[in-house]
């Protein structure tokens, strides 16, 4: 299945993704597209146990499309990262044909970084899910942009 534009997803549960270089926070909605859980965070091994993970949360969260976050630079253009993000779509569809879509998620960590602080939650234990919460937060930009386009 090729990559969607977020308009062309299916009706149904979401889960999102933050990839990163070490691991890659999980977030999720229900299929009435409520308010985004983080989920967990994986941490990265190799693609194919890495996906064997993800696709078992798609399964079990009934999710109908996956929406990976793009580290777009501040000035709009894509580097080495965003690159990453797109390949891991290209490969996570070579395994599973699934519907997938990027959501720009530019400042997403920072300001899941900046609710857990505001929550009280100590640096140690903001280590170890930050990136889960950066996928809630891509997953609200979604379901934000979503509801602008009349979704």
């Amino acid at each position: 299945m090729p990559i969607l534009e977020l308009a062309e997803l299916p009706e149904g549960a979401l889960i999102a993704l933050d990839p990163g270089t070490k691991t890659i926070g999980v977030a999720a909605c229900g299929a009435s597209r409520g308010i985004p859980m983080a989920v967990e965070t994986i941490k990265r091994t190799k693609f194919r146990q890495d996906a064997e993970r993800v696709f078992q949360l798609y399964d079990e969260r009934q999710a109908e499309a996956v929406i990976i976050g793009l580290p777009v630079n501040m000035d709009g253009s894509e580097g080495p990262r965003a690159q990453s993000a797109r390949a891991m779509a290209r490969n996570l569809c070579q395994i599973r044909d699934i519907p997938v879509a990027f959501q720009d998620e530019r400042l997403s960590t920072f300001e899941a970084e900046e609710k857990l602080i505001s929550a009280g939650v100590r640096r140690d234990k903001r280590k170890d899910i930050i990136d889960a919460h950066a996928a809630a937060n891509i997953l609200q930009s979604a379901l934000d942009r979503l509801e602008m386009l009349g979704e």
